[in-house]
């Protein structure tokens, strides 16, 4: 009986904190949204998409790319069984703008930027720059948070853009240079399957909200970090593993609403 008592005592307790790590979020996104943007910090805005978009530019050309290619060699062969290697267009373009073409970026994103962000959020604690901030009169929320968060939002689904492009132009590669598939079935194909809106718009739409949650959780984690070494390490490994856990429950539910019928 005491075991079972001490049971849910845990079980309520991790709750308990959870759900006040959740109203903390809230509240630093209530505060971050209602702080009025002045043109003087346009420049942290666009210092942010250096550090986050452009930097983050080489590891996702280079997945993107490796990711159409594998994807391109694997359909060919689960294709060619059936006659139906003309098709390989339209496998490699949906697979890549409904998919693998969000989540993967997402995920690399969440890797590189994500954990940058703590970490420098959380040496901002540990060293109490945010503290003479605050001090100052100057709000965190309107300096540090709000341009990363804009950029954030900004840029990933900007690198999904280049990442699909990447990953199809990869497969191309394979599928026509390699393997010997028409070109002109290759891109007719994919041309005369691939939807506007059912296709390119939502994993688009995909990509803005990864990119609002992987953002949202990088800042929310270094902001409250324990101000430690260990903290800020701790915090940076958090960020990644709730962002990409996040990322693939979300994926879910909006493939479930937009494609499931």
């Amino acid at each position: 009986m005491q075991v079972l008592m001490h049971t849910f005592q845990s079980i309520g307790h991790y709750s308990l904190q959870k759900m006040q790590g959740l109203g903390l979020a809230v509240l630093m996104l209530k505060r971050t949204l209602l702080t009025k943007p002045h043109p003087k910090l346009f420049h942290l805005f666009i210092a942010q998409m250096y550090h986050i978009g452009i930097l983050s530019l080489p590891i996702i050309m280079t997945s993107g790319l490796f990711i159409g290619m594998v994807l391109s060699l694997q359909g060919y062969y689960a294709l060619v069984d059936y006659a139906a290697e003309e098709s390989l267009g339209s496998l490699v373009a949906h697979s890549l703008l409904r998919e693998l073409g969000p989540v993967v970026a997402a995920l690399v994103f969440t890797g590189r930027a994500g954990s940058a962000l703590t970490a420098e959020i959380g040496l901002m604690q540990s060293t109490e720059q945010i503290s003479s901030m605050e001090m100052m009169a100057v709000s965190p929320f309107k300096r540090i948070i709000a341009p990363r968060l804009i950029a954030g939002i900004i840029a990933l689904p900007l690198l999904t853009l280049i990442f699909n492009v990447i990953a199809i132009w990869g497969g191309y590669l394979i599928g026509v240079s390699w393997l010997g598939v028409d070109g002109g079935a290759f891109w007719s194909v994919m041309q005369n399957s691939v939807g506007f809106s059912a296709d390119v718009m939502n994993g688009m739409i995909k990509s803005v909200v990864f990119a609002f949650i992987i953002t949202w959780v990088a800042l929310f984690n270094g902001f409250h970090v324990v101000p430690n070494p260990q903290g800020i390490s701790r915090a940076t490994t958090k960020s990644v593993v709730t962002a990409s856990l996040l990322v693939l429950g979300m994926d879910f539910l909006l493939t479930v609403f937009m494609f499931g019928g």
